[in-house]
């Protein structure tokens, strides 16, 4: 028994020490930047005056928190976080059912429908606004045109709209990727003895399909919704958060406050805000997949 004991002892040390570097630097990559975010948050610390910083205990925090722009940047954040879900869940679902069909050219079709995924963000709102959405030489004047319509400047007129658009356009192959990949694994069985019972095309997709895409959709929110708290490119690209904050999420009022007006206390307190904000978010989606999971 002591020996048995013994070799399980040394056993766990050992796989601790191998174990140890790489969470060691794990802690370091994490704890570092947060400690540091969270030391300044603290600080009245403006990249205009050098030499004057000092102390300021929660002013940055309560600056920020009666300020009409961080609300404001919440509710566009939520909103722009939830369209482009909604867009990519129901749209990514429809898809994958639609090229799980047999037809000419399928191979094609589900490469060029995955590849906007794999365009740097910059790239996608650059193409967006030069070639899509320009109000004289854009695609969508010109479709627009063939009917007699007059233009639109998308930016000025839609400006949210618009980043929802170029968004939702990046990330639907995402779920449509990952959709599709789980439907691979959809018992053929399962819906041919549906059929023969005499289930149409519509009841087999909402009593067999999407039960079957459960977990899948879970996942495909989950990591969405941590990546589409921090959208930044396609905002800074397009429309610099305006007109005025109507597309100023959360992420670029701090870009906002570090870089524009050099203050660094209070993009800092803005990050630590972002950064409760995202546990919780964290939080229910993990018991949510974890709940899926279960089932």
């Amino acid at each position: 028994m002591r020996t048995r004991a013994s070799g399980r002892t040394v056993g766990g040390l050992r796989s601790l020490s191998l174990q140890a570097p790489a969470v060691t630097l794990l802690l370091i990559w994490m704890l570092i930047p947060l400690g540091m975010t969270l030391w300044f948050s603290f600080q009245r610390y403006n990249l205009m005056m050098p030499g004057m910083e000092q102390f300021a205990g929660l002013e940055n925090y309560e600056y920020l928190l009666t300020d009409p722009a961080l609300w404001r940047a919440m509710g566009t954040t939520l909103l722009l976080v939830g369209s482009v879900l909604a867009i990519s869940v129901i749209g990514g679902t429809l898809l994958a059912v639609l090229y799980q069909q047999e037809f000419l050219g399928r191979g094609v079709a589900r490469v060029l429908a995955i590849s906007p995924f794999f365009i740097m963000p910059t790239v996608s709102a650059l193409v967006w606004q030069n070639m899509m959405m320009h109000p004289v030489n854009g695609v969508l004047a010109w479709l627009m045109g063939l009917f007699g319509l007059p233009p639109v400047d998308w930016f000025s007129s839609f400006p949210l709209l618009s980043i929802i658009i170029i968004v939702s356009w990046q990330w639907l192959p995402f779920a449509l990727l990952i959709l599709l990949t789980a439907l691979q694994s959809l018992d053929d069985d399962q819906v041919e003895a549906a059929r023969m019972d005499g289930a149409g095309p519509v009841a087999v997709f909402f009593f067999i399909t999407l039960p079957h895409l459960k977990r899948a959709i879970s996942v495909v929110i989950m990591i969405q919704m941590i990546f589409l708290l921090t959208i930044f490119a396609e905002i800074h690209v397009t429309t610099s958060g305006g007109p005025g904050l109507a597309t100023t999420n959360l992420a670029y009022l701090i870009y906002l406050r570090a870089l524009l007006e050099f203050d660094v206390g209070g993009a800092s307190a803005g990050g630590v805000i972002a950064i409760v904000l995202a546990n919780i978010v964290a939080i229910f989606l993990i018991r949510m997949v974890a709940k899926n999971l279960e089932d």
